[in-house]
This record gives C-alpha cells, sequence and structure tokens, in this order.
C-alpha cells in the first residue's frame, strides 16, 4: 500500500505559522488581514492559487507582494520555531514506515525548502520515498502530484490512499482514482471533505492507523 500524505493540517499543525505569516504579507501592502478561518479554507492550495482566491479583485502586482511577504515572513517563523507534529504523528509514521507492506509519501502545496525543512527537524528523512510539493507540480487540486507519486514508487492506483484535512486532497486524490481519507483534526470542516466525495473520515491517529491497515489487507 502506498499511503499519501498531505502536510499541513495532516501531519503538522501549521496553522500559526501560516496565519501569522499571511497577515504579515497582507499588513506589507497596507491591506487589513482576513480572519483566521478564511486564511485556513486555502491551506493546501500553492501560494499563487491561494492569493487568486484570498483576493480576487486585487492587481496581480499587489497579489504577487503579499506572495513575497508571506514567504518571507514563514520562512523567518520557521528558522526560530518550526511547526509541531500533531500529538502521535511521528509514531504512526515510525510504525508504518517499518512495515514491509506500507510505502509512505507526500503530497504537499508547501514549498520545497519548506518541506524539506520539517522533514529534517522532525527526523522524517528516511521515512517517505516520494516528497512531491508545489514547486514542481500544478496546485491542488490538480492530480499531478499524486500521479508523480505513483510514477516514482511504481505503484497503481488501486494501491494507494490520498490522507489529507482539506477538500482540496480529497479532490486530487479522487481525480488520479485513489482512495481517500479525511481528518477531521485539520483545517477544512468535515462537511467539505464529504462534498467532495471523502472515502473515509478518521478522528485520530489510532483510527488512520487501523483504517490503513485494513485497505492494505484488502490490496494484498
Amino acid at each position: 500500500m502506498l499511503a499519501i500524505f498531505d502536510v499541513d493540517g495532516t501531519i503538522s499543525d501549521s496553522q500559526h505559522h501560516i496565519t501569522h505569516a499571511m497577515a504579515l504579507g497582507f499588513e506589507a501592502v497596507g491591506l487589513t488581514p482576513l480572519p483566521a478561518s478564511e486564511v485556513l479554507s486555502i491551506v493546501g492550495l500553492s501560494l499563487p492559487e491561494a492569493l487568486m482566491r484570498l483576493l480576487p479583485d486585487a492587481p496581480q502586482a499587489t497579489r504577487d507582494a503579499v506572495v513575497e511577504g508571506y514567504k518571507a515572513s514563514y520562512k523567518s517563523a520557521r528558522a526560530a520555531s518550526p511547526a509541531p507534529l500533531y500529538p502521535g504523528a511521528k509514531d504512526l509514521l515510525d510504525r508504518l514506515q517499518a512495515r514491509e507492506d506500507t510505502v509512505l509519501a507526500v503530497a504537499t502545496g508547501k514549498s520545497r525548502r519548506g518541506l524539506r525543512a520539517l522533514v529534517e527537524h522532525h527526523g522524517l528523512e528516511r521515512h517517505f520515498v516520494s516528497l512531491q510539493c508545489a514547486d514542481d507540480h500544478p496546485s491542488k487540486p490538480h492530480p499531478a502530484m499524486v500521479q508523480a507519486a505513483l510514477e516514482e514508487t511504481g505503484m497503481e492506483a488501486a494501491q494507494a490512499v490520498m490522507i489529507g484535512d482539506t477538500s482540496y486532497d480529497i479532490e486530487m486524490g479522487r481525480a488520479a482514482g485513489l482512495r481517500t481519507i479525511g481528518v477531521a483534526w485539520g483545517y477544512h470542516p468535515l462537511d467539505a471533505l464529504e462534498a467532495a466525495g471523502v472515502d473515509h473520515i478518521v478522528h485520530d491517529f489510532k483510527e488512520l492507523e487501523a483504517l490503513l491497515t485494513r485497505l492494505t489487507e484488502e490490496v494484498a
């Protein structure tokens, strides 16, 4: 089984970094920061796509300036205090990585630099055999990241599952022909996951591990 994980809102609780950096990006161009709930609604998208949704009527130059301000602020916050993993995430990834019947991958809207920094900080370098990020692919929910992970690992869609906290993750997985698992602790409400057509919803890492074990047995 290939288990493809989203990062922000799924294994890493980076909401404070994200909302703070976006607020500073807005302030840098003289705009009033948006409510945190609105900012978290775009988590998972690449930054240009996210700003298109947050500032649909703004000039492109303004959106570009917010993106640059966000990147600079997020980089500073990451250097000072990297985003934590959710309690239980590292233990689950350790157990899954040790299994012979499971391969792990990442598909995230984070930049390559941001993803590498998080992976290295939390000692996950050996866990994921495929790291797909926003620098190399169209924004979610385009299926390119998932398709690249399948190709890199030699897996078929029927042997894989996409795990994420947003409707973009679910839509991306479905577009690539994968089964999908939505996590209840992330940044999109459950009704958004259900509207996106999620196959399963889990409420903690123990439940996620049990579901992955069952799905793995089904495709064995």
